[in-house]
């Protein structure tokens, strides 16, 4: 593996003035500059970010603590987070914790080790306790931190109700809300709360069924057993908002197995709009989170809060419905 001494021999230039070069520090020619950045290439180097952070206070990494990558969620996430931060010059640091305490605590160790610029974190379990002393920006998406540098969400509660005024147009009676079985309380139960008020303003019979969660579901991301347990429960059931895409496409799936044809019999909402709601047959129609956008915002929230900037302490993105094939 290359070495900076080999990038200074291949120049002819000093390793002092190579390491110049690479953290933009005092004036270099830029035929000097343009000579390492041809050696860096041919002889394939690669500058070590945390070696150099180390004679800096920060560096361009941001960490992201994520609760689960396999969630297509988090995943088109992720991907928005790396092109925003991109764009900032940034890179990212990923950790996959799966919402365990010691692993977030380890994380937030490696990122301060790491002298991370900033924290982008996207889990349920935020004890602000834990979080008090990071020392740099803090921003969190789809939850919520009292001691954090800003929070991103989008309108949850607003996604149940236009989840719910559309089943109702559609002459929806008999409808259920079917969440992820997360087993503390996050920003998204504002879409179960949404749902439930404007279907009781309607007359609907609605079935919230939280004594059905089992944070093992959104482990596994299996929710077979317990989407047959409420089609069982409920014979008469013509609609369903499912709280996210995946829950809808395993709806599909299940009533595929027992002959119920969706949206004939029952129509299906989910949430997210994630690359998954086009793959199925019937498309999912479902609520539009605005990922890229939240994805941009916690990005420049770190960039702007480590150059001093003030930046707000919540932002709420609105959503909106995109009618598919399954309502």
């Amino acid at each position: 593996m290359a070495t900076l001494k080999d990038v200074a021999k291949e120049t002819g230039l000093t390793v002092s003035t190579v390491s110049r070069i690479l953290n933009n520090r005092g004036y270099i020619s830029q035929e000097s500059r343009d000579k390492v950045h041809e050696a860096m290439k041919k002889l394939n180097y690669q500058p070590n970010e945390v070696a150099r952070s180390l004679s800096k206070q920060t560096s361009n990494i941001i960490g992201v603590i994520l609760p689960h990558i396999d969630h297509p969620f988090f995943s088109m996430l992720l991907n928005c987070l790396e092109t925003a931060a991109y764009n900032h010059d940034y890179k990212l640091m990923l950790f996959n914790s799966l919402d365990r305490d010691e692993k977030e605590d380890e994380y937030m160790d490696m990122c301060k080790g790491a002298r991370a610029a900033g924290i982008i974190l996207c889990s349920g379990n935020v004890d602000a306790q834990r979080f008090g002393d990071l020392g740099v920006p803090l921003v969190t998406i789809e939850t919520f931190l009292e001691n954090g540098t800003a929070s991103i969400e989008c309108d949850n509660r607003q996604g149940g109700r236009l989840a719910a005024k559309y089943l109702s147009e559609k002459g929806c009676r008999n409808v259920v809300y079917l969440s992820g079985g997360y087993p503390v309380s996050m920003p998204a139960d504002d879409r179960a709360l949404g749902f439930e008020e404007f279907c009781r303003r309607k007359g609907m019979r609605v079935l919230m069924p939280e004594e059905d969660k089992d944070k093992g579901f959104y482990d596994r991301l299996d929710y077979y057993a317990y989407i047959e347990g409420i089609l069982d429960r409920c014979p008469q059931l013509d609609g369903i908002f499912a709280s996210s895409d995946v829950i809808a496409a395993q709806v599909i799936q299940v009533c595929g197995r027992r002959g119920i044809r969706i949206p004939e019999q029952i129509r299906l909402v989910g949430v997210d709009d994630s690359i998954i709601a086009g793959l199925t047959s019937p498309a999912i129609t479902t609520i539009h989170q605005p990922i890229a956008e939240m994805a941009a915002l916690a990005v420049e929230s770190i960039v702007r809060a480590y150059n001093g900037e003030m930046v707000p302490s919540r932002t709420i993105l609105p959503v909106n419905l995109v009618v598919r094939e399954s309502a």
